[in-house]
């Protein structure tokens, strides 16, 4: 099989473990840079082209990008998606999971339990989408930031209004969501693949740190998670048309909540905490689906 992965680092744990995976289970593989790529489009038509040379008889692409190439990068994933290449994570897929209002306006949709989330614009009715909140503390978000960037925890209301008016002075989209003290500093990232939680690991923030990324500091260990946290993280992949996915859940008084869910999940972490080799399911996944 002929695989793709669209990343724009070949240096990346992530990147060089996906490549391993594949070629020691027999496949070709290729990192291409998706902002090298570029695109024809016509009806009958359509082309791909990396460095000057067409991309054909690919079997199947696995996305990683990043925040800042959302909009390239997905479109050359959706250009492979018509040409008739397998992804396990459409681009329309990857849209939905990374606008963090739109995807829990999805998941909410199917049942699914977070953290009570409020979104307004004016600044007329900032006052009273805090009350739809309740009290603090309070945790804003910009909309599409990741790896806990753009996360700030307020504590006082008077706190949570004015770093509001700064991200809305920066014309930046974001959200309010309440905070879970019960959680203290910990979450849960479930890794699927396919219709399941492949490993787990429970990340933990640091001294004086409210977010539980590692890339702020965090630590992790592996994680037993309940029938029900599965369940969730499953669900939550599934609804918003993911076949791989990051799910970040926190435990809470009353059940696992889901927190968000990343279309582009790290492996080096998940790897190293939980001793599963993540890269190798992915592949075969890949082989169970790009040919049927």
């Amino acid at each position: 099989m002929k695989i793709a992965i669209l990343s724009r680092n070949t240096r990346l744990y992530s990147t060089q473990r996906l490549v391993e995976a594949a070629r020691e289970r027999g496949h070709v593989v290729r990192v291409l840079d998706p902002l090298r790529c570029y695109v024809r489009i016509a009806p009958g038509n359509m082309e791909i082209r990396y460095k000057g040379k067409a991309l054909r008889d690919i079997d199947a692409v696995i996305p990683r990008i990043g925040t800042q190439s959302t909009f390239y990068g997905t479109a050359v994933l959706r250009q492979l998606e018509m040409m008739g290449v397998y992804t396990p994570n459409p681009s329309d897929a990857v849209l939905r999971a990374r606008d963090k209002l739109r995807c829990l306006q999805i998941l909410a949709s199917h049942g699914l339990q977070m953290p009570v989330t409020v979104f307004g614009d004016n600044p007329d009715d900032t006052t009273d989408v805090l009350a739809m909140l309740g009290e603090p503390p309070h945790v804003i978000k910009l909309n599409e930031g990741s790896q806990g960037t753009g996360v700030v925890l307020a504590e006082k209301r008077s706190a949570s209004q004015s770093v509001i008016e700064a991200f809305r002075g920066l014309y930046a989209n974001f959200l309010v969501q309440e905070f879970i003290a019960e959680a203290k500093g910990s979450d849960l990232r479930c890794f699927v693949v396919g219709n399941k939680v492949v490993a787990a690991m429970q990340r933990d923030a640091s001294p004086g740190e409210f977010r539980a990324n590692l890339h702020r500091g965090g630590t992790a260990v592996k994680a037993t998670l309940s029938a029900q946290e599965k369940k969730i993280a499953i669900r939550s992949a599934q609804a918003l048309g993911l076949g791989i996915a990051g799910v970040d859940l926190l435990r809470s008084d009353r059940g696992p909540l889901l927190l968000e869910v990343n279309a582009s999940p790290g492996l080096e972490g998940i790897e190293a905490a939980s001793g599963v080799d993540v890269s190798g399911c992915i592949i075969k996944h890949l082989e169970q689906n790009a040919a049927s």
